[in-house]
């Protein structure tokens, strides 16, 4: 038994032992009904808030007006929350009003049926109020009482219904599917940080495509990522895209991704975001600088989406050089090399990777770059830059944009095996920039 788990057991053990009721509840249930390991545990208990306050020592109120405490216990923090029952959702959000109430009450107000279940971890009993057994064994995301009312009461419950959906390959139950798409606009309402968030948990999640697509059949892709909604219906050239448009393309993309993070899933999302508004039809349907255009609406959307400035960064420079692998074996060898040497680089490759699958399927590129980064990886040309922009400053060159080109120059230079040490840099530089940074090397 997991650490994780056996502190969730004490939390219970010790408010069972103060005289009060308490039940594992939500997902970490779900999960257990469905062989698998849970994640977190969610307590739920007859106790008040100060009466789980008094049974442990470094209990601390997180959520005073919904009655949860979270406590600590074989290292991990919890949260316990009281049953009870709320008022009405006036800002698709927050209850007006909570009441303490029965662990039926509590249940009944949760959101999907799934996640209705309470387990004594003591006794190996689950309690069922809501079909929630049977929902799982359906494999169904059903609301606990009428769709357009749980929806209500918080609009996320929209996109979290879709991302359980991808999560765990369930089906939506159709009269909550009508109801997602009916209030699909709705989803507006909510904070961008709180849509980012389950946006992530559905990217990452093994179902991912499945989950972009119902996004976009319930209507929410429109509403929270317009620009990847008008993906649908832009074709391609056939004789590298197949597959069909580029809504397509990138749907079988995400499903080509092995394990990923949320800034690689979410760049593969986007990678190309910037055809729709530069597709062209020339000599044959063309989508010029699509790359740059993409990384900037990357970068919109980023912000849009509340993104940290590091995911932001990751997501916009793998949509910026998502081209670029094909590139490589055609490189200098100091200039690939540099490339496949970033730390990123692994992101750039399983991003060129999918991008093959779900295209043309000729891996030929990517096989070469694996081989040259797993050689690279070997001999460890670069273990340490030889020059900094301090170093420069020093040598009487101005600091500004040209500093980067300068740098990237003896970067090569060592890599290529025409410097090897600070002394060899410094010559290099004096003799390449004698008068200060230019528009290039002489």
């Amino acid at each position: 038994m997991s650490t994780l788990r056996e502190g969730a057991v004490e939390v219970v053990r010790r408010l069972r032992a103060g005289g009060f009721a308490a039940f594992w509840v939500g997902g970490c249930v779900r999960d257990l009904e469905m062989g698998r390991e849970p994640h977190d545990y969610d307590i739920v208990t007859d106790a008040r808030p100060e009466q789980v306050a008094s049974l442990f020592d470094d209990a601390v109120a997180v959520g005073a007006e919904f009655g949860v405490v979270a406590v600590s216990s074989h290292g991990h923090q919890y949260e316990v929350a009281t049953f009870r029952t709320e008022g009405p959702y006036l800002d698709g959000r927050r209850p007006s009003s909570v009441r303490f109430a029965t662990a039926e009450d509590d249940v009944r107000r949760r959101d999907f049926t799934i996640n209705g279940l309470l387990h004594d971890p003591l006794s190996g009993q689950t309690i069922d109020h809501v079909d929630g057994r049977q929902d799982i064994k359906r494999r169904i995301i059903r609301t606990i009482g009428p769709p357009q009312e749980r929806f209500a009461e918080d609009y996320l419950r929209l996109l979290r219904a879709v991302r359980l959906a991808a999560e765990l390959d369930f089906t939506i139950e159709p009269q909550a599917f009508r109801a997602i798409t009916a209030l699909a606009p709705s989803i507006a309402r909510v904070s961008a940080e709180r849509i980012r968030d389950e946006l992530f948990r559905l990217l990452v999640a093994p179902g991912r495509s499945k989950g972009v697509q119902l996004l976009d059949e319930s209507g929410l892709l429109k509403v929270i990522l317009p620009e990847v909604a008008a993906m649908k219906g832009v074709e391609q050239p056939p004789e590298f895209h197949p597959e069909g448009d580029v809504f397509v393309h990138t749907v079988l993309a995400l499903g080509h991704l092995r394990n990923s993070s949320p800034e690689l899933a979410l760049a593969t999302l986007l990678h190309d975001v910037g055809k729709p508004p530069t597709m062209t039809r020339e000599d044959r349907i063309r989508f010029n600088n699509h790359d740059e255009v993409g990384a900037q609406m990357a970068e919109s959307i980023c912000r849009r989406l509340r993104c940290s400035n590091e995911q932001m960064d990751r997501v916009v420079s793998l949509v910026r050089n998502h081209l670029r692998i094909k590139d490589l074996p055609k490189m200098r060898p100091a200039k690939a090399a540099r490339f496949l040497l970033q730390p990123d680089a692994a992101d750039h490759l399983e991003l060129h990777r999918v991008d093959c699958l779900a295209s043309h399927g000729d891996l030929s590129v990517w096989e070469w770059a694996v081989k040259a980064q797993q050689e690279l990886a070997a001999t460890k040309p670069l273990q340490a830059r030889l020059l900094s922009g301090d170093d420069l400053i020093e040598l009487g060159l101005p600091p500004g944009p040209k500093f980067k080109e300068i740098l990237e120059y003896v970067e090569d230079a060592q890599l290529e095996g025409q410097v090897s040490s600070h002394e060899e840099a410094v010559a290099l530089v004096r003799r390449v920039f004698p008068t200060g940074p230019r528009s290039g090397p002489r």
